[in-house]
């Protein structure tokens, strides 16, 4: 059975999403706000997954394959009634891939903070997740900023995943420079880690930054929890 398609380019990409939002750098990237106070979440739990939890007291995060939360980025206002009943929403991390033209890389980083400055705009406690691809979008070798970190709160709480994203030692080396990279520019008291944390990523860092660190869902429900 062929997979639903969506289309959101008849509407002009959701521009309601960014009607009440401030905007970030040259590229106008939508701003998501610090929160009054900072709250760790006790759980992090798939897109795809919410209906499987007892609780909504967990913060819905989309650290899966995109076709997961394909719902949700194509249609975020139809979403909120549903997830505004959970604790705390991360915003999408849609693929950045190191081969991916940077126009889409672009664009995904756009889209992640619209949904989430929308949906901060309701109301809801939004965390953002912060994902880069290749160097062009965590320094300033290609663009005049960098565009992974724009639209993003400096000295609060961010949240990353390392599911799927350091398999290979080239992945390793761009998580590690673009996870350097997010610390220096944003300078956040607490990230959120979706995923393993290895030492050889993580350790350095370890001393200047509060790490959280929640197993994949997989890993939850192999140990039991």
């Amino acid at each position: 059975m062929a997979k639903k398609k969506y289309n959101i380019i008849d509407d002009g990409f959701h521009p309601e999403l960014v009607e009440k939002s401030l905007f970030d750098g040259i590229l106008e990237i939508p701003s998501i706000k610090a929160p009054h106070e900072i709250v760790i979440p006790k759980s992090l739990t798939p897109f795809s997954k919410r209906n499987y939890v007892k609780t909504f007291d967990t913060a819905i995060c989309e650290y899966e394959h995109d076709y997961h939360f394909a719902e949700l980025v194509y249609n975020p206002e139809s979403m909120y009634k549903e997830l505004s009943k959970f604790s705390a929403f991360i915003t999408p991390d849609s693929s950045l891939y190191l081969d991916m033209p940077l126009c889409l890389q672009i664009a995904n980083v756009y889209f992640n903070r619209a949904i989430g400055a929308y949906y901060q705009s309701k109301g809801m406690y939004v965390i953002p997740n912060i994902r880069w691809g290749d160097e062009r979008t965590y320094t300033t070798c290609e663009l005049p900023e960098k565009v992974a970190f724009l639209g993003a709160p400096k000295h609060s709480i961010v949240s990353i995943g390392t599911y799927g994203c350091i398999k290979s030692a080239q992945d390793k080396y761009y998580f590690k420079a673009g996870l350097e990279a997010m610390l220096q520019e944003l300078d956040p008291r607490v990230v959120l880690v979706y995923g393993r944390m290895p030492d050889s990523i993580f350790k350095e860092y370890k001393s200047y930054v509060e790490f959280v660190q929640y197993n994949d869902w997989t890993s939850q429900k192999k140990g039991g929890h």
